[in-house]
């Protein structure tokens, strides 16, 4: 009896996991497919959590699955701003970490969680065919094709003569003539897609990959120790780490010497040489030097090698990685009076961000030599960094501020810095348009440049009222942005 509640139990879960993966299916095809992007990505994220959820191998509690709930519609929250690739790939992420969750295969620790998502990734590919190879076969042994055949068998001539009858009825009848003829089946033909095939099987294996999680199984270590005479220990012993510091610092301590005095300082540049050129030429190679000092820094300090244990070897790295954060400060600095001289654009906006997070890592190298913590936790730090500069920058309209700082520090307005680049302010899209509104109302010359902010004006807000104006592509940028054009017309009347 109870291994007939046993199979009846787990045919019911069975029947109920499978009618959750096919709603969500449908509802992901009335959500995204040829939609824009805006509510229907918070929406469909808000649902697979909870698709998750209920289909969990045990189910949480009502408290439980509230508090995941909870979590999930604050990660879920950037979508809500408006759409972005970073808002998404945070969604998905917080789907990915409540679905291991709830299949008990989150470690306990936070540091060993990015290894169980590098576990989790490769799978969510193989997941899907790997569940269909493994319920082909029934239990007897037969195919599930074989089944679906003989009961299609079973259907076919009851069918046929069902078509037979409908057919002489239709003869006979006028009214079931007319009926046949008015039914429109031109509507299969919107399945009959092949995109839209590719975005169900695209949708279907993420769907199945967090609704039945799985991970890559760990490589067995060899029970035998092998002493491993890699060449990191042949080339980097005491003597080589000593020199290397050594001549590492002495050459980053000249060039944070040069920075002290020509950016910090203001001393005067040689002859033939202006600031922009000083600035311009050392922002990017200097957070790359500082990504290869941060890389020399973790091979050095490995566990078990010379540097774990010489005093003298971690006196030396941590002075190298302080100058290295006063390097990246430096190159934000140059990045600072770059953007005075040639305004903002979207990628110095983005190296700066960059720049910052590099300065960030380094220090957590130092805490992490100090502290004596391992490198799990150190990259679980620099993840937790960036998901937060993530989250926090998918709320940023990074447009709107570009534009505006643009416009407020320019040679036109401010009466100071660059010319206005009116060009790059409408490549910007809609979100600029305050920003234009601005440099108008701040200029009254009839000239040339602010007939062309006019027209480029009028057409990003044209751009703008032609957008999807479905239900599921609303986002509250974009409602800000119709209530700032409304408001703004009914000034000018």
């Amino acid at each position: 009896m109870n291994a007939e509640w046993l199979v009846m139990g787990r045919s019911f879960h069975v029947k109920r996991r499978a009618t959750v993966f096919i709603a969500m299916i449908a509802l992901t095809d009335f959500l995204i497919f040829k939609q824009a992007p805006g509510f229907n990505l918070f929406l469909l994220s808000i649902s697979l959590a909870a698709a998750v959820l209920l289909t969990a191998r045990k189910r949480p509690s009502p408290t439980v699955a509230a508090l995941y709930l909870g979590l999930s519609a604050l990660a879920v929250a950037p979508l809500l701003e408006a759409p972005s690739v970073s808002g998404f790939i945070l969604s998905m992420m917080a789907i990915i970490l409540i679905a291991l969750r709830s299949a008990r295969l989150l470690p306990k620790t936070p540091s060993a969680i990015p290894l169980t998502l590098l576990r989790f990734m490769p799978v969510i590919l193989i997941r899907l065919p790997e569940t269909c190879r493994f319920y082909l076969r029934s239990h007897s042994g037969r195919t599930i094709f074989g089944t679906v055949l003989k009961s299609l068998t079973g259907w076919m001539l009851p069918l046929a003569m069902g078509v037979v009858f409908l057919l002489l009825f239709s003869a006979a009848n006028p009214l079931i003539e007319m009926g046949l003829h008015n039914i429109d089946l031109r509507f299969m033909l919107n399945f009959l897609d092949i995109g839209r095939f590719a975005f169900w099987l695209v949708a279907a294996t993420f769907i199945w990959a967090v609704m039945r999680p799985r991970l890559l199984r760990k490589c067995r270590r060899s029970s035998i120790n092998v002493k491993t005479d890699n060449p990191a220990s042949r080339f980097l012993d005491h003597t080589a780490l000593v020199r290397c510091l050594l001549i590492f610092n002495l050459l980053f301590a000249l060039q944070t010497l040069l920075d002290l005095m020509y950016l910090w300082c203001g001393a005067e540049l040689p002859s033939g040489m202006s600031h922009a050129e000083y600035v311009h030429r050392g922002a990017y190679p200097l957070v790359a030097t500082a990504l290869l000092a941060a890389a020399f820094v973790l091979i050095a300090m490995r566990r078990g090698g010379p540097g774990d244990t010489s005093r003298l070897i971690r006196t030396l790295v941590i002075a190298w990685i302080l100058q290295n954060v006063m390097l990246c400060l430096s190159s934000i600095l140059r990045l600072d009076l770059y953007v005075e001289t040639y305004s903002l654009t979207g990628l110095r906006f983005a190296a700066g961000i960059w720049m910052g997070l590099v300065a960030t890592g380094l220090v957590f190298i130092l805490l992490q030599i100090a502290s004596r913590r391992s490198n799990e936790w150190l990259i679980s730090m620099n993840l937790v960094t960036l998901a937060t500069v993530l989250y926090l920058g998918a709320f940023f309209d990074s447009s709107g501020f570009i534009a505006r700082f643009n416009v407020e520090n320019s040679m036109e307005v401010g009466q100071q810095g660059p010319p206005l680049d009116i060009q790059y302010l409408a490549s910007l899209g809609p979100s600029a348009i305050p920003a234009i509104d601005l440099y108008l109302s701040a200029t009254s010359d009839d000239n040339d440049k602010r007939r062309f902010a006019s027209f480029a004006r009028q057409r990003l807000a044209a751009r703008f009222e032609a957008r999807s104006q479905d239900w599921r592509s609303w986002s509250y940028r974009a409602h800000r942005m119709e209530n700032y054009l409304r408001s703004a017309a009914l000034i000018e009347r």
